[in-house]
C-alpha cells in the first residue's frame, strides 16, 4: 500500500488556514443607539428591561427565551410568570447578572442609564432598545427573530403589523387637522414631543401635537401653556386601566376648544404608552376619538356629545 508522507510545511499551512476560519459565523446587530452588538449564536436567555420589549420578544416568538423582566411586564399572560428583576427605573443588577443572560435587552428613553453602564461593565451583551415611530415596531420584531433564530414567525407578525399601520394611516391621515395636547400625567403636568412614538400614534389620526417642538421628550408644561396653545382635543392616558378623574379637571377652562365641544378623551397607557404591536388597538381607537371631535365642532356646543 502506498504511503502518503505529510510535509512539515504543509502541516503549518493547513493549521494556519484552519485558524484563519471562524468557528460559527457571527451575528451582528445595530441598536437605536447605534451601538454594534455581535452575537456569537442565537440567544437562548434574555433579560428584557421594559414591559413593551417584552411584548415585542413574545410577538417574535422570543417569549420562552426570556429568563427575566421588570414590573408590569404582564402582557401576554404568560409574562407574568417570569421572574422579575425590579423595575424598569431601579434595577436589580445582582438579580440580573445571576440569571447569566446571553442579551439583556434595555430601554434607552426609559432605564437609569448608570445602571446600564455598569451592566456593560459587568461583562453583559446589552442591545439598547428606544423606538420613535411606529414603523420600529415592526423592524424590533424582525430583529428579535434573527437574535433567536425566529426569522419566520417575526416576518410574518412584522408583515401584519405594516400592512395594518398602512391601513390606518390610509383611512385616517389626511383627515382635517386637529391641535392636540395629549396629557401622560397631571401634577406635575406632562407631555410628549414630537419624537416621541405616541406623537407618531397621533400623526396618523390626522392630530398635530402642539408641543412637538419641545426639547424633552417628554416634557413638564404649564396649565397656562394649555389655556394658551388652546387644544381641539385632549387625549388622556395616566397610570390605569380607568379614566383618570384629572382629566375632568379641564373642564372649569371653558374657554379651551377641546372643553368647549366636549372633546376630552382617554386611552389605556397599556395599550398606547407601550410602544408594541398593540399600539395599533390604540391608533384605531384615538382615530375614533378624533373623528368625533371633528363632528363635534359641527354640532351646538349644547349638544356636544364626549366619548
Amino acid at each position: 500500500m502506498k504511503q502518503w508522507r505529510v510535509s512539515n510545511k504543509f502541516i503549518a499551512c493547513l493549521a494556519f488556514l484552519t485558524l484563519s476560519l471562524p468557528l460559527q459565523a457571527q451575528m451582528v446587530f445595530t441598536d437605536d443607539q447605534g451601538n454594534k452588538i455581535i452575537l456569537a449564536r442565537p440567544v437562548t436567555r434574555i433579560v428584557s428591561l421594559a414591559p413593551h420589549i417584552t411584548e415585542n420578544l413574545f410577538a417574535a416568538g422570543a417569549g420562552k427565551y426570556i429568563v427575566g423582566v421588570v414590573t408590569y411586564s404582564d402582557y401576554p399572560p404568560a409574562a407574568n410568570k417570569i421572574k422579575q428583576i425590579g423595575s424598569y427605573k431601579k434595577l436589580d443588577v445582582e438579580a440580573i447578572v445571576g440569571l447569566q443572560p446571553d442579551l439583556v435587552v434595555a430601554w434607552g428613553a426609559g432605564n437609569d442609564k448608570q445602571q446600564i453602564e455598569q451592566l456593560k461593565k459587568l461583562g453583559l451583551t446589552v442591545y439598547i432598545d428606544d423606538p420613535r415611530k411606529i414603523q420600529d415596531i415592526a423592524d424590533a420584531i424582525e430583529e428579535y427573530g434573527r437574535m433567536t433564530n425566529n426569522m419566520h414567525k417575526a416576518i410574518v407578525v412584522a408583515k401584519e403589523f405594516r400592512l395594518r399601520y398602512r391601513d390606518i394611516w390610509q383611512t385616517y391621515s389626511k383627515r382635517t387637522k386637529l391641535r392636540g395636547f395629549y396629557q401622560v400625567w397631571n401634577k406635575p403636568l406632562i407631555t410628549i414631543n414630537g419624537q416621541h412614538l405616541i406623537s407618531d400614534v397621533m400623526r396618523i389620526c390626522g392630530i398635530d401635537n402642539m408641543y412637538a417642538d419641545m426639547t424633552d421628550l417628554a416634557p413638564r408644561i404649564s396649565v397656562e401653556s394649555v389655556i394658551e396653545k388652546d387644544p381641539q382635543i385632549i387625549i388622556a392616558s395616566g397610570m390605569g386601566e380607568a379614566k383618570p378623574e384629572w382629566l375632568d379637571d379641564w373642564r372649569k377652562w371653558k374657554t379651551i376648544q377641546a372643553v368647549k365641544y366636549n372633546n376630552l378623551f382617554f386611552i389605556p397607557p397599556s395599550i398606547i404608552q407601550r410602544h408594541a404591536p398593540r399600539v395599533l388597538d390604540a391608533a384605531e381607537q384615538l382615530c375614533k376619538q378624533a373623528q368625533t371631535a371633528r363632528e363635534n365642532f359641527t354640532k351646538p356646543v349644547t349638544q356636544s356629545i364626549g366619548k
